[in-house]
């Protein structure tokens, strides 16, 4: 039977203090007042969680530090951030590789012919959410395309650029003529359903990093499919059942290596664990992690 909420609010002061009471160590009161000013006692809780000894009383273990779990925020922040910017490259690409084979093979306008749909009630409500997108943008050439043709949305390669992760995955998804799935997919050395599995996965990524919310620990209830054959070698790479986010960091790896071939976001990710000192083990990387093929530096 559920009760009502009793407990009151507490004062920043007061929390540090209920934080000493079970167990952890506090350096400096007065700046772990001002980082849950700004970070709020319920957001940092999900970074002191690992630490408890007895989550019913939320006592922790002995030289459980204050430091330590404000280590464990800014490093999940800091890879939020590093996330988001190697999904921001992939998504870009993925929109240039549907915009081009959907142009190309069907035409300027293939995103307004059901036809190519493999369900038609899904077609048109992403048409419906397309439009709502377009609607909205203030984008110069959206307003110039709309203005001056007579069609109900502008050509693919205008309207791919106000197109959400989430969206451009749905239409995938729903995409029917196998060959321009296959040669979308093609671009990744990937097969279209496991391009289909990534768009997917990606998508609650991106949202999760683009939320602000938890990363390092999570577990994700829509995980990617692991190729097979191709690209050879990468499902070795990969954690078979893993919920975590370790597959899909391989997967953002695999596909920078194909769209950005000099980048350096696997030393930024590297030295970004090095230097927060995070046990990786909860994100489900493999024991020797290091020595695998993805993890090695990509030379120019």
């Amino acid at each position: 039977m559920k009760r009502p909420f009793g407990k009151p609010a507490t004062t920043h002061a007061q929390q540090v203090a209920l934080l000493q009471q079970r167990g952890m160590v506090v350096d400096d009161p007065a700046a772990a007042e001002f980082y849950l000013q700004h970070l709020n006692y319920y957001r940092l809780g999900a970074y002191w969680l690992p630490f408890e000894a007895d989550h019913s009383t939320h006592t922790f273990r002995p030289g459980t530090r204050f430091a330590d779990v404000l280590n464990f925020y800014v490093f999940d922040r800091e890879l939020r951030l590093l996330v988001l910017d190697a999904i921001e490259r992939v998504e870009v690409s993925v929109r240039s590789q549907w915009t081009y084979q959907m142009a190309h093979r069907h035409g300027p306008h293939a995103h307004l012919d059901a036809a190519l749909a493999f369900n038609g009630y899904h077609w048109q409500t992403n048409l419906n959410k397309l439009t709502d997108e377009v609607d909205r943008s203030d984008e110069v050439f959206i307003k110039h395309l709309k203005a001056s043709y007579s069609e109900a949305l502008p050509p693919i390669w205008a309207v791919c650029e106000v197109m959400s992760l989430g969206l451009l995955s749905r239409w995938y998804s729903n995409l029917k003529p196998m060959h321009t799935r296959s040669a979308i997919a093609a671009a990744y050395g990937v097969d279209q359903r496991v391009l289909e599995s990534w768009l997917h996965h990606l998508s609650l990524v991106r949202n999760t990093c683009a939320h602000h919310s938890r990363l390092w620990n999570r577990d994700f209830t829509v995980t990617p499919k692991l190729p097979h054959s191709k690209p050879a070698g990468l499902a070795a790479q990969c954690q078979a059942g893993s919920r975590k986010l370790y597959n899909a960091l391989v997967i953002l790896l695999h596909c920078m290596d194909v769209i950005a071939p000099q980048h350096h976001w696997r030393a930024r990710l590297k030295d970004l664990i090095t230097r927060h000192a995070v046990p990786v083990a909860a994100m489900d990387f493999p024991a020797g992690w290091e020595q695998l093929a993805i993890w090695q530096e990509n030379t120019p």
